[in-house]
Order: C-alpha cells, then sequence, then structure tokens
C-alpha cells in the first residue's frame, strides 16, 4: 500500500529502496553531510592519527611539517564549519554558503591528506580504513554541493 508522505518531509531517491521521506531539518544535526563529516573526523582521530604520530614505519620522518596537526585540525574542523553555515544561512545566506564552500575545500585537503598518509604510512590494515575514509569525503563533498545549491535557491527564495 502507497502511503504519500507528509508534506514538510522531504522525498529522496534509494535505488533499493525506491523513494521515502527524509526526516525534516531542525539544526545542524540533522544534515547528512554533518554527521558524515562527524562520522570521518572520529575515524581520523582513532584510526588514522595514531598511525601517523607513531611513525611506526620508522623511515620517514616529517618533522617541521605540521602534517599530523593540520590532519587532525581540519578534520575537527570540516563539521564545524557545517553548522556554521547552517546558522548563518537563515540571517545571512551568502556567508552561510560561503561557510558551506569552505568546508567543501576542507573535504578537498583532507582526501590530499589521506592520500599522502596512504602513500607514506599505511600498511595493508590501515590501507582499507583510510581509502573508505577518502571516499565518505568525496561523497560528503558532492552532497556539500548539493547543499549548497539548495540553499542558493533557497536565499533567492528569501530575498525575492
Amino acid at each position: 500500500m502507497y502511503r504519500r508522505p507528509m508534506v514538510w518531509q522531504r522525498k529522496t531517491y534509494d535505488p533499493k529502496k525506491r523513494y521515502g521521506a527524509k526526516k525534516p531539518i531542525r539544526s545542524f544535526r540533522d544534515l547528512e553531510v554533518y554527521q558524515k563529516a562527524l562520522d570521518a573526523a572520529v575515524v581520523i582521530a582513532k584510526d588514522v592519527y595514531p598511525l601517523v604520530s607513531s611513525n611506526s614505519s620508522g623511515d620517514v620522518a616529517l618533522p617541521e611539517y605540521p602534517f599530523r596537526d593540520n590532519l587532525l585540525k581540519l578534520s575537527l574542523e570540516i563539521p564545524r564549519w557545517i553548522a556554521e553555515a547552517h546558522s548563518l544561512r537563515f540571517d545571512f545566506p551568502a556567508e552561510g554558503i560561503t561557510m558551506l564552500e569552505r568546508a567543501r575545500v576542507g573535504s578537498n585537503r583532507m582526501i590530499v591528506y589521506l592520500e599522502q598518509v596512504r602513500s607514506i604510512y599505511a600498511d595493508d590494515g590501515h590501507r582499507a580504513v583510510i581509502e573508505e575514509t577518502i571516499k565518505k569525503y568525496a561523497d560528503n563533498r558532492v552532497k556539500m554541493f548539493r547543499l549548497s545549491a539548495a540553499w542558493k535557491r533557497w536565499a533567492g527564495e528569501k530575498l525575492s
């Protein structure tokens, strides 16, 4: 039996489930891009950062380049930028969209950092975790692009 979704619910397409209703966005914590960025930051902090900190290979050391600190700091800043963008978009739509673009650029930088970690430090056991995290950031970057396009449409309607 087909149930029509409520008016306030957004539709989404999943090839496995057909159409379904998404939960309404009440705060930044409801944004899928925020949740995925936070999940990726947890993986970075728990799995990748200790790998780079321990330098288990022993042959490559980057003492002068603040690689480890940038890796952890940027992974934690991306969810914060998404949260700030969500708050800014109501009063200052252009600044909110700019903040979301900053989070997208941060995702690109995280992909570069993770590819460097994969090439320099990762063994076979960590390579799969790093590959999965790179895929999370790449997918999330596309979702942030679509979210910024939706926010631009919403801002255009509010200004008209």
